[in-house]
């Protein structure tokens, strides 16, 4: 089978806005979560940009000279200050897992794409019998293109990768998926799985500030307290074309509906915010003091700190409302997959204990297996305070688009 291997989404152009008046913010205490991670020197991300990025289709043999070799934890894990003093992951090893034999077609979603690439290559290189095809994409395009494909008669993929659950549920509630045994999604919360698709890595929304211009206490509790607070004006920081701004928007038209929510993004236009093409660029603004604060996921600003170790640059965390969201990468398996065995096995393999300290520790995100921690610093899951929406009800995102485009957003 022959795959594309295509990047992500496009940039957006730079844009700002005028200012509003101010109003009065909430006052709070909050810690200081990378310094207390003592964040400092290089290499924590290392490897993680990876191979599979150079817009090439990849297909492995799985005997890349390191196949049959026994799993060591310091394959996956990252290096640097962050993972020091790290124990031993909970959850279940690769090795108590059955071992992976056939061939997978792989759909990856976006960003994340060179990364899951990279533990795919880990996994073909240990199993000889296991060997695979990919084709990357933004995880909206690939989830309607699988519509398609399963309207069509079927999809040629196997599994789908997604940087967010609503692009997992819109191929889910459009029935393009095969449902998951409670074997492999067990170790995962309810929260972060349903019945076809499963929660691999946790991303949850933050406020990038600058620690040189602004305290913790200083950043508002709610993004709703942004537009009354003249602090920011002209000193904020979003990607509106990004996936997980799209998440964010459409999480808080659930809460607060689409009234409220275009009012939001109407006083946020008139306060002030530049555009960026992606939140890792948001969150370097903000290291440079070009903006006071963003919007963004959570991992950014480390490895903005990873990359720039005195950078001036931490995260808050808002308290319920959607700016608190925490979503998830995860995967599913595509209806009609020619080796469904193979393909649950596969997904088991993302929840391995292997596995999910690559994602804590090379990429910052949450793991969705309890037993394995956080990166140093970061509050647990259950220490932040997300808002009471389902992520299956991300899948809404047309709804979202249409709003950013008749506010001027998009």
């Amino acid at each position: 089978m022959t795959m594309e291997h295509r990047g992500s989404d496009a940039p957006g152009d730079d844009r700002a806005a005028s200012r509003r008046r101010p109003a009065a913010r909430s006052a709070r205490t909050r810690r200081r979560f990378l310094v207390a991670a003592g964040l400092a020197g290089a290499g924590v991300l290392a490897g993680c940009t990876g191979n599979g990025d150079d817009g090439t289709t990849t297909d492995r043999d799985g005997t890349d000279g390191t196949g049959g070799s026994d799993f060591d934890i310091g394959d996956f894990r990252g290096s640097g200050p962050l993972v020091e003093g790290r124990g031993d992951p909970g959850g279940t090893p690769i090795a108590d897992l059955p071992p992976l034999e056939g061939e997978l077609n792989f759909y990856l979603g976006g960003g994340e794409g060179g990364l899951y690439l990279q533990l795919i290559r880990a996994f073909a290189d240990y199993y000889p019998d296991f060997s695979f095809n990919h084709s990357l994409e933004s995880s909206s395009s690939l989830a309607n293109k699988i519509v398609e494909e399963s309207r069509a008669g079927t999809s040629p993929a196997d599994v789908f990768v997604a940087v967010d659950a609503g692009a997992l549920e819109t191929v889910a509630a459009a029935g393009a998926t095969e449902s998951l045994p409670s074997s492999v999604t067990d170790p995962v919360p309810p929260a972060f799985r349903t019945d076809n698709w499963v929660g691999i890595a946790g991303r949850a929304r933050a406020i990038p500030y600058n620690t040189d211009r602004l305290s913790a206490d200083e950043v508002p509790d709610t993004v709703q307290d942004f537009p009354g607070d003249a602090t920011f004006a002209n000193a904020l920081g979003w990607a509106p074309t990004y996936a997980a701004f799209h998440s964010f928007v459409t999480a808080m038209r659930k809460l607060r509906g689409d009234a409220a929510t275009r009012q939001w993004l109407e006083e946020i236009l008139e306060l002030g915010v530049t555009e960026f093409p992606d939140e890792f660029r948001v969150s370097n603004a903000v290291a440079d003091g070009e903006l006071l604060a963003g919007f963004a996921n959570h991992y950014y600003a480390l490895r903005v700190r990873n990359a720039r170790p005195e950078a001036p640059i931490d995260v808050a965390f808002t308290s319920g409302d959607a700016g608190a969201l925490v979503n998830v990468s995860g995967a599913a398996i595509v209806k009609g997959s020619d080796d469904r065995q193979l393909a649950q096995t596969f997904v088991r393999h993302l929840l391995s204990s292997e596995a999910q300290e690559f994602f804590a520790t090379r990429t910052f995100a949450y793991p969705t297996v309890a037993d394995v921690e956080p990166p140093g610093g970061l509050p647990t899951i259950d220490e932040l305070d997300p808002p009471d929406v389902s992520l299956t009800e991300l899948s809404d995102v047309q709804g979202t688009i249409d709003l950013l485009r008749e506010t001027g957003v998009l």
